[in-house]
């Protein structure tokens, strides 16, 4: 009996781990179904007695029994008194075990591709990178470490603790987002200028699902999307995705040239223009007055939508932030995509579309196939923190800080650098626009500055023949950190010349 192949594969296919949490009856019936599974142990088998199976592995006859009863809880195995344990197949219980083409040493290793084909897009490819170093430079995301930790723990705390809340989960989601989008219309239509009730607005889990959402209702195969000349790598991938075709509009001082548009393109041939009139991405440059009222008469005479993206419209650091174009639209021309509670850890910060009723309407739709379930518990706090002004006076707090920060990193960026980088210090944002005079390889930078212990990722870098420029953020790093990062990019880019 102990010499028998069930026996025998047991020993090669059972692995204890006494250091784990997880009991030891849970450890084996798992491992006996991943065998069943596999085919390893077929329908009918008889297995080990509980006797011989607490020899095998060594364990208390008391464990054997509760791996059987564990396995004929979950309907793997059937338990015939004093006939045996039988892998379950009530029609064939004495069926004898056979032989499997795998190999035994591949018994815990899954599958690296899939048995059957399926459509693959060259234009979801990650843009993540790996890197060991300790600094590394993103493209103007804030920093975590400002995040209230302590007081939010309170607030969700209490969030949970309401009373409505099991009652809201039970109602329709037009019920309970109401709350959370008419203190969110409140709030916006006090900073942004907007006239707005809760009917134009869905919030979602990020700006890059709002766009997608939009994308998918608005975007048809080879609809033309024009975007600025070099533009935001993200939102590229998203319209490549719906299988628009992307055409570049350039940018200046002003922002992206309208003039452009009336020249290069006619009526109804135009889907919608993507922008971030506040801040350009990447160059940070604002969409001037002059050139938005011209845009807003454009889009309503030539029949095309505009995407206005204002992903950092909270970081305003001297005067006042430039009202959205869609505060000023009376045609419906413009989709409005913005983020709230940046200032917040990123889990507790949502993106939200403002738009007509009836586009709304129809986003609504589909973000329910998306994201039914939603996060009624962050709805409630936020929609609290509103109502209560924290979100104001976090974000007014930490626009102090950032401020410090960008003034440093400019003394610093003046002091080592002087006239080999160009750049204007911007009026808000978390990143600044590093032009390099004369050009460099910004490739070989990146791979001098690592070896340094600091990151360049290639989505900050942009290099063509026009351009030699670094969207640098600096939001996520404190004051001794910038420093550090200076001396390392300026020690990486002496390097970068000297070769």
């Amino acid at each position: 009996m102990i010499d028998s192949p069930v026996n025998t594969l047991f020993r090669q296919l059972i692995n204890l781990d006494k250091s784990k949490s997880q009991p030891l009856y849970l450890q084996v019936s798992g491992q006996v179904v991943n065998a069943i599974q596999r085919g390893y142990l077929t329908k009918g088998t008889r297995l080990p007695g509980t006797r011989v199976l607490s020899q095998l592995l060594k364990v208390h006859r008391n464990t054997a029994v509760a791996i059987y009863e564990e396995l004929a809880s979950q309907g793997w195995v059937e338990i015939i008194p004093n006939k045996g344990t039988f892998v379950l197949e009530p029609e064939q219980k004495t069926a004898k075990i056979k032989a499997t083409s795998q190999k035994i040493n591949e018994a815990y290793i899954y599958a690296k591709t899939t048995g059957f084909p399926f459509q693959q897009s060259l234009h979801l490819a990650s843009t993540v990178e790996y890197t060991n170093a300790k600094y590394t430079i993103n493209d103007g995301k804030p920093d975590i470490r400002l995040h209230p930790v302590h007081q939010f723990t309170r607030w969700y705390s209490a969030a949970m603790k309401r009373k409505t809340l099991i009652n809201k989960w039970n109602k329709s989601n037009d019920f309970f987002n109401s709350s959370f989008q008419t203190q969110l219309c409140n709030y916006l239509n006090a900073t942004r200028g907007f006239h707005i009730s809760p009917n134009n607005l869905i919030n979602t889990r990020s700006i890059e699902m709002s766009l997608y959402v939009i994308s998918q209702l608005l975007i048809k195969q080879n609809d033309v999307v024009l975007v600025g000349q070099l533009s935001n790598y993200a939102s590229n991938m998203i319209f490549q995705q719906t299988g628009a075709s992307i055409k570049t509009i350039p940018v200046d001082n002003e922002g992206i040239d309208v003039e452009y548009i009336k020249k290069h393109f006619v009526k109804n041939s135009i889907r919608c223009v993507y922008i971030c009139s506040h801040r350009d991405y990447p160059t940070v440059v604002t969409l001037s007055a002059e050139r938005r009222l011209k845009l807003l008469q454009l889009a309503k005479e030539y029949g095309f939508a505009i995407i206005e993206d204002d992903y950092d419209y909270d970081f305003q650091f001297e005067g006042s932030a430039m009202l959205p174009m869609a505060s000023a639209d009376a045609n419906g021309m413009v989709i409005y995509l913005g983020k709230f509670g940046q200032s917040l850890f990123p889990s507790f910060q949502t993106g939200f579309v403002i738009a007509p009723e009836n586009l709304i309407s129809e986003a609504k739709n589909y973000l329910e196939l998306l994201d039914k379930q939603g996060d009624l518990i962050q709805e409630q706090m936020l929609s609290e923190l509103i109502n209560e002004g924290e979100i104001y006076r976090l974000t007014k707090k930490n626009i102090v800080i950032y401020k410090k920060r960008r003034d440093l990193i400019c003394n610093l960026l003046t002091k080592y650098f002087f006239e080999t980088i160009q750049w204007k210090i911007p009026s808000g944002g978390l990143a600044i626009w590093l032009r390099f005079h004369p050009k460099i390889s910004l490739v070989k930078l990146s791979k001098e500055a690592e070896k340094d212990d600091l990151f360049l990722p290639k989505t900050i870098l942009y290099q063509d023949k026009n351009t030699c420029a670094i969207r640098f953020g600096f939001g996520h790093l404190d004051e001794n950190e910038i420093e550090l990062v200076i001396k390392k990019l300026k020690k990486a880019y002496d390097k970068v010349i000297l070769n």
